[in-house]
């Protein structure tokens, strides 16, 4: 059984050692692994790179945003060009997100969890929804969002 892993930023930050943001980055390279040689692939969602950019140029010294942007910039041309073990999705069309963003308001306003008092962002919401669409496109898969926020981690369907 394939299965399909998108890429949470919570993940990628770990993988791209963004300072302040890697505290996993050993157990996230350890799971890397054993995902890759179960045959995983990976799908680096947009909101994902467009987050995670995001955190990089908000962390940090200028020295530091612009050395970590280097790598970020590497990683991401990689993933476009096939290099990369992660491909990206397609950013959502209008169509597409004209179907969900009316969620936006729900999911904003009530907390993810009863200990977490925020809620949903839409950076999530779009990765929430790609994982609907893998779901839909590889029905015969497992398809999850790999993730170390709870929330998304549960994300999570064996056919």
């Amino acid at each position: 059984m394939s299965s399909i892993c998108l890429i949470d930023t919570s993940i990628f930050l770990e993988i791209l050692n963004v300072p302040n943001y890697n505290q996993h980055r050993a157990s996230v390279l350890e799971d890397f692994i054993t995902y890759s040689q179960a045959g995983c692939t990976f799908l680096l969602p947009m909101a994902t790179i467009l987050e995670t950019g995001n955190h990089i140029a908000q962390n940090g010294d200028g020295t530091v945003r612009r050395k970590t942007a280097i790598r970020f910039v590497k990683e991401v041309k990689q993933a476009f060009t096939g290099v990369a073990p992660w491909r990206p999705t397609t950013f959502p069309n209008t169509e597409e997100i004209l179907l969900w963003i009316d969620q936006f308001p729900d999911l904003a306003g009530k907390n993810k969890a009863p200990l977490k008092l925020e809620g949903t962002s839409f950076g999530d919401l779009s990765i929430i929804q790609e994982f609907h669409k893998s779901c839909n496109l590889f029905s015969m898969s497992e398809v999850f969002i790999w993730s170390l926020d709870s929330d998304l981690k549960s994300y999570h369907k064996i056919p």
